[in-house]
């Protein structure tokens, strides 16, 4: 298996093991909700937190979706290209010794990363998932360090989301228009066979999903769409299947293609004229379809690897889904996800009872996510969310979460407290 190689990696990839257990202290004045729910947050250096945490969730996590910084050369993180902040760069010059000094800012990247993936795949159950959303930069360096510490066989798919909807005109080369999300499996399923292993979920099947079905002949088995009657076979591949139909409505003769015989056999066939399940056109005169009703299909739809932001959000509404929460002098992220990417997520990845993480918290969108889709099904679903910013982990997503969670009128209650303690802290 090709692998990739970086100043700094024989240093790291085994330091995981070497990071101490450390205790959580739990901050009352800063918890809130049902206290037996078991959602955390956990404000600090999240390998730390991960270690701390393995010992009690150690292959217990459903799904984990990280969102970890993208490496483009002009962000504003703590884990920044030039690893500004000093407790980065104390734990680089700790851990890499003197070739810290040497580090381009994609090996600090891949450092920083891959102790911290190698911890998130301790903690996946053995049907469990893990999310991974990166653009461009390092997109190639993430999917051959997850290859690496989760195996090749284990990976499931690469989703291109869309996070805008019109090109930037200021854009040097081309405009970027998606992103990724990369999808590994703690032990995926090699074939349908498999009894263990990565089990998707359906998608909840959208209206615009259920539109393309139509009733044009009035059926009484209702709407349907019209499909292929043919498959990619030739005559001499599948002979049975090469023969003439007889159309209904004209009487005539219709032989498939040579390259591209029927779907069925002549039974079979049979069996579908008589029930009215094969579509000649409105006409009567067209090559046949097969009728499929949307009251047959799954209750779900198959999830594909191309998410468009009519399906799950995009930037955009991302920040206006923080500006309905906060204010404008509130509000201080940048690069929020949409609750809706991270709610498809989970409606692919978690049961009803499923517990989920995300070790780059930020906004504490994954958890919004949860709260949401737990509201809508009747779930109980768990959240464990680790982010490394106080001021962020304190104002953004601990009050984000709590102004999603809380009662409207309790939400009120506790900003004229924080008000009141300030008046009170002001005077004296």
């Amino acid at each position: 298996m090709p692998t990739l190689n970086w100043i700094g990696k024989e240093a790291v990839v085994d330091h995981h093991r070497k990071v101490p257990t450390r205790l959580l202290d739990c901050d009352r004045e800063l918890s809130f909700g049902d206290p037996e729910a078991e959602n955390l947050l956990v404000e600090g250096d999240n390998l730390e937190a991960l270690k701390a945490l393995l010992p009690r969730y150690r292959g217990q996590v459903k799904c984990i979706y990280i969102d970890p910084p993208y490496n483009t050369g002009n962000e504003g993180w703590v884990y920044n290209d030039n690893v500004n902040d000093p407790r980065i760069k104390k734990w680089l010059g700790e851990v890499v010794g003197k070739e810290a000094e040497d580090l381009c800012r994609h090996d600090k990247w891949l450092c920083m990363m891959y102790p911290r993936l190698a911890l998130l795949r301790e903690f996946l159950r053995e049907d469990g998932a893990i999310f991974v959303s990166i653009a461009d930069h390092e997109n190639h360096s993430l999917r051959m360090v997850l290859d690496e510490v989760f195996g090749p066989s284990n990976f499931i798919a690469t989703i291109v989301w869309q996070k805008k909807q019109s090109p930037q005109n200021d854009a040097i080369n081309l405009s970027d228009m998606h992103e990724y999300v990369i999808v590994f499996a703690r032990k995926a399923k090699q074939n349908r066979d498999d009894a263990d292993g990565w089990n998707r979920n359906l998608l909840t099947r959208t209206a615009e999903a259920n539109s393309r079905y139509r009733n044009p002949d009035d059926d009484p088995r209702g709407p349907w769409t019209a499909a292929d009657f043919t498959c990619n076979k030739t005559r001499q591949e599948r002979p049975n299947l090469f023969y003439p139909i007889i159309n209904p409505h004209s009487g005539n003769e219709v032989w498939p293609s040579e390259r591209r015989v029927w779907l069925m056999d002549p039974t079979a066939s049979a069996e579908l004229l008589r029930d009215n399940r094969l579509w000649w056109g409105a006409s009567g005169t067209n090559f046949p379809r097969l009728k499929k009703f949307l009251s047959e299909v799954a209750v779900g739809i198959v999830p594909s690897t191309w998410w468009g932001r009519d399906f799950a959000g995009d930037n955009q509404e991302a920040r206006r889904e923080l500006r309905q929460i906060f204010t404008t002098d509130e509000m201080d992220f940048a690069t929020p996800k949409p609750t809706r990417l991270i709610r498809r997520i989970l409606e692919m990845a978690t049961d009803k009872n499923s517990l989920v993480m995300d070790s780059f918290a930020g906004s504490g969108t994954t958890g919004h996510a949860v709260a949401d889709l737990n509201a809508e099904d009747g779930g109980s679903r768990r959240c464990i969310l680790v982010e490394i910013e106080p001021n962020i982990a304190r104002n953004i997503t601990r009050e984000r979460l709590r102004r999603v969670i809380e009662p409207p009128q309790e939400a009120q209650r506790e900003r004229e407290r924080e008000r009141e303690r300030e008046g009170n802290s002001c005077a004296a």
